[in-house]
């Protein structure tokens, strides 16, 4: 059976917005929440960009959800030691709720401390070293590394989770689904790409598999498409583009040509329950156990509303 979460947009809401929005989702009856991890937002238009250790802070604090980030890279503005220092602390706080989702980053966030931007081999390279960093940092033992990327002396973590936080590992393409399935508890991917989800298991993958997926409830449908296209349209910003990108300006220039229509065809807008059931069962076809839904834009506590009346009975065989 799929379990469906909630997934919490860092870049559309504030900090204390996304805690207030974990808890109505936990009221709407989700026990799960993704929290994207972003410095600077897709687009200007996005509007935001909260750090989002505090917000892990507030959810631990004031919800029983198990949360996932969506992903963090820990291997560029923050070394991987750090990170393992605040994956440690946010899983004591979750009490076994936390799930670490790790990826190999976007330029759009991880240039900002003026470090090269490496090609895509090396960028993994450089992920399975910080795995291999904050697994032996989380088992409390002093740590001294010297690798071809990442320099950890006489480190030793002391505020440690009973139990080291599962690391779920994002590939979009064959060689980081391969990599995820060598070094990761589980698998994240955006797309109900069942190619993907086949590869990860073929490759040895175990645990869960983890997707996420962007709706847009609303009554008026073309009222949504605008709101999509307004936020999201870099979502339509085709390839390997989004990665090399390296501000939200750039992203304005390479999705102007998107239209509301064509963003439309990646995010279901509207009222239709069905409509938006059958986008998120693509899902559970291509075989993710786990599916995150996220609503677009600043009514989320109609899409709770719409989510326990209509969407979720809909989804409850699924």
């Amino acid at each position: 059976m799929t379990e469906f979460g909630y997934f919490l947009s860092s870049e559309e809401h504030g900090a204390p917005a996304l805690v207030r929005t974990a808890q109505q989702a936990e009221e709407a009856g989700f026990r799960s929440v993704w929290i994207s991890d972003h410095f600077h937002p897709w687009l200007d238009s996005q509007g935001e960009s909260a750090f989002v250790w505090c917000t892990i802070g507030g959810i631990a604090a004031t919800t029983q959800l198990r949360v996932t980030t969506a992903v963090t890279c820990p291997t560029f503005r923050i070394h991987p030691a750090v990170m393992a220092h605040a994956a440690a602390t946010a899983a004591t706080m979750l009490d076994g709720r936390f799930v670490f989702g790790i990826g190999s980053g976007e330029r759009l966030n991880e240039h900002v401390l003026g470090q090269h931007w490496p090609p895509t081999d090396v960028r993994l390279e450089m992920l399975e070293e910080s795995v291999a960093i904050m697994r032996d940092l989380w088992t409390g033992e002093i740590v001294t590394h010297h690798g071809p990327h990442y320099t950890v002396e006489n480190a030793r973590l002391y505020s440690l989770p009973d139990t080291p936080p599962p690391i779920y590992v994002s590939g979009f393409g064959p060689k980081a689904t391969e990599l995820a399935a060598r070094i990761g508890d589980g698998y994240i991917n955006t797309s109900p790409d069942e190619e993907l989800v086949r590869r990860y298991t073929d490759a040895g993958g175990k645990g869960p598999k983890a997707a996420g997926v962007k709706v847009c409830w609303g009554e008026d449908e073309q009222q949504c498409m605008k709101l999509v296209h307004e936020l999201w349209r870099s979502s339509g910003v085709p390839g390997e583009t989004s990665q090399e990108l390296p501000m939200p300006a750039h992203f304005e220039q390479a999705a102007e040509l998107v239209t509301e229509e064509k963003i439309a065809e990646k995010i279901t807008c509207g009222p239709d329950a069905q409509a938006h059931a059958t986008a998120i069962k693509k899902y559970v076809d291509a075989g993710f156990d786990e599916v995150y839904i996220s609503q677009v834009g600043p009514d989320q506590e109609g899409f709770f509303e719409f989510y326990k009346n209509e969407l979720g009975p809909l989804l409850s065989d699924a």
